[in-house]
């Protein structure tokens, strides 16, 4: 089954929706730059509430690998997903205590031999390319690079899914889960909880076909 995260968690009442609504991962952004961004007093608060069932990732982006596993170790987060220019170094760092998952900027000529370089990593995550910005764009990452890297990597295909589209994304990549921010609001940071419904049955629908 294609996993769903929703990310961008910035409230109990998203959290807890996103969760009745069929997710299996949320997402909590510790960049501060971020329109999402919690704080880990918010996070604490929100993670408290979560079933055991559902995990929990923290989003970071070039953040000191002590930092990271700080803050992991604290919230007791489920995976850390490395969203910046982490070296491979800094992945295997928090590795050695946490699941991570790295993102990268995906254009047409990205190369998949640069998954190579991160054998610590457990998954990657695949968001669309845009210079200056670490997600949360709304472009949508190039499927066919993401399809060619999900048929021997674990691939969290992210960059603007939405209803309209998932289930195709969904159908052509066959990825490990989707990854959803900015597809299932009514503003950033505050998610529309029937957009979050709609999203889901339509992995499912893509997940059928």
């Amino acid at each position: 089954m294609v996993g769903v995260k929703i990310c961008g968690i910035t409230n109990a009442a998203d959290a807890l929706a996103a969760i009745d609504a069929g997710a299996n991962l949320l997402g909590f952004n510790f960049y501060e730059k971020s329109p999402r961004h919690i704080d880990e007093t918010e996070a604490a608060k929100i993670r408290g509430q979560l079933p055991k069932k559902i995990e929990a990732v923290g989003i970071f982006v070039n953040a000191p690998a002590a930092d990271v596993t700080s803050v992991c170790n604290s919230l007791k987060l489920d995976a850390a997903q490395l969203h910046g220019d982490e070296s491979p170094e800094t992945v295997a760092e928090v590795a050695r205590s946490f699941t991570v998952w790295k993102a990268f900027r995906v254009d047409p000529d990205f190369h998949l031999k640069t998954l190579d370089e991160y054998p610590e990593a457990s998954a990657f995550l695949f968001d669309a390319a845009h210079t200056g910005q670490y997600g949360g764009t709304g472009r949508t990452t190039d499927w066919d690079v993401a399809r060619r890297a999900a048929l021997s990597h674990r691939i969290i295909l992210a960059g603007g899914l939405n209803v309209e589209n998932v289930a195709a994304a969904v159908r052509i990549v066959r990825p490990y889960a989707v990854d959803v921010a900015s597809g299932v609001e009514s503003k950033p940071g505050k998610k529309d909880h029937g957009r979050m419904r709609e999203f889901i049955k339509e992995v499912r629908r893509g997940e059928r076909k």
